[in-house]
This record gives C-alpha cells, structure tokens and sequence, in this order.
C-alpha cells in the first residue's frame, strides 16, 4: 500500500534521518517522507541488513524522486549515532528531521530477566534516542529550523508484564521528549513522540495466538494496526503543518488507551 502523504498536503525541506528505517514503523515512516519530497537517510544496525536498506534507498528514490541512501550505525553508540548524522548530512543535505524510530525487546519477568537484557534494551532505545537528537540539536538549533519525532509505545504509558524493560525505555523516552521540548521551541525545533498499540509488524506476529487475541480485544477498533498508521502521524509532525505542535505524545492505537 502507497503512503496516502503527498507533496499537496506536506511540505518539506532538507534531509531526513530515519533511525531503524530498513522495516517495519520505520520503513513505513520513510516512504512517507520521501513521498512528501523529503531526501532520506535509511538507518540500519548491523552488516546483515545493509543490502535490503541499501535496496530500499533505490526504490525511494526511483518512486519518488529523492535522494536516499542506506547507513549503518549502532545508534546505542555516541560516535557512531554522530557519524551517522554528519555521514547523511554530507550526502543528502542539512538534517531537518530525525525520526528515532530504532528499538529492540528482550522480554522476559522481572525476577528472570538478565541484566544484558534491560541494559541493551534501554542503550538502544532510550540512549539511542538521546545520542541522535544530542548530535542533530546543533544543525537544527543553528539553522532555526528542525523536527524530531520520538517513538515511544502505549506501553511506556501503561506498563506490560514482561516487558518492565522495553516499558521503561519507553516512558524515558516520554520524559526526554518533554523535556527537550521545552529547551528548543524558541528556536523553531519541535520535539514530539508517538506512542503506537498494536501495529501488525514483525514483532506482534511473533506474539502467541492468544496474546494477539487478548490485545485484539483492547482495542475498540478491533484491529491491529498498519505500519502506515504510524508512518502518517510521524510524516504530519515532521512537517510545517506541525510547526505550534511540541512536547506532545501523539497515540495511534487505535482506542487502545480509551
């Protein structure tokens, strides 16, 4: 399915860096700024992904007349998140949006879980999230011009058993983008986040028959929903149109949190 955002109702300007933009939310949220004529940075995190993220750049580019290119980084890194933002920079022009999109899960019960586990989660997730806005904020703050979007989860709001870490990135995530909102507004750089449901991606076709029946339940619209019901409300805020619109936590989940 096509990204119903298009050049008529967005407006965008410079390059945008999608972090975990290779599938999924991510590659959903790509299509839709490329679709609203935004130059797009594909990140990806391992050696593995690089030649699917490499062929998705060309195909945004052959559909829709950007510039996109695929990079790799481990956003958990300082560095490595900094070189990616100067790396996209180089080549697809000044960054004026930045989708932190990457995240992982290691679920497991509190009195289980290993101590990797919610360390790695909350370095991709939530340090993640801060190494990239604290290596775009320079550009954007300089240049008066800049949107972040943040993805959080309507689990960082009400909690889920099993998943205390993931849930906790998440929340962090809520706090950062609050926060951060408050520091730059008087410089024209807006910082929200959404927080999806239940999005049919890789990760809720993983969940049991009867998990997915149980959050089926929850949600009043009856269904799960599309990466590209995330995508839309990223590629809104992302764009003029969302320029009095900061500090805020959008949901797409469907009812989920009524």
């Amino acid at each position: 399915m096509e990204p119903r955002v298009t050049e008529d109702n967005l407006r965008m300007q410079g390059c945008a860096v999608v972090t975990g933009g290779a599938r999924g939310i991510g590659r959903a949220v790509c299509e839709s700024l490329a679709s609203a004529g935004c130059n797009v940075a594909v990140n990806h995190s391992s050696a593995g992904s690089a030649q699917i993220a490499a062929d998705f750049a060309r195909s945004l580019e052959e559909r829709f007349g950007v510039s996109a290119r695929a990079f790799e980084a481990d956003v958990s890194s300082f560095e490595a998140a900094a070189s990616l933002l100067e790396d996209a920079a180089c080549a697809l022009g000044p960054v004026r949006v930045l989708v932190n999109n990457a995240g992982i899960t290691k679920d497991g019960l509190m009195m289980r879980m290993k101590e990797e586990d919610f360390d790695r989660v909350i370095a991709v997730n939530l340090k993640g999230t801060y190494n990239c806005c604290r290596a775009a904020l320079p550009g954007m703050v300089k240049a008066r011009q800049g949107r972040i979007v943040n993805m959080s989860s309507v689990v960082g709001v009400f909690g889920n058993a099993g998943q205390a870490n993931y849930a906790a990135s998440k929340a962090g995530i809520i706090g950062l983008t609050k926060s951060l909102a408050r520091e730059v507004a008087s410089r024209n750089v807006t910082v929200n986040a959404v927080a999806p449901g239940f999005i049919d991606t890789d990760m809720t076709r993983a969940m049991s028959e009867k998990a997915r029946e149980a959050a089926l339940s929850r949600i009043a619209s009856k269904r799960l929903g599309r990466p590209e019901d995330v995508a839309n409300a990223v590629a809104f805020l992302a764009s003029d149109a969302a320029g009095y619109i900061t500090g805020q936590v959008i949901g797409v989940d469907g009812g989920i949190s009524l």
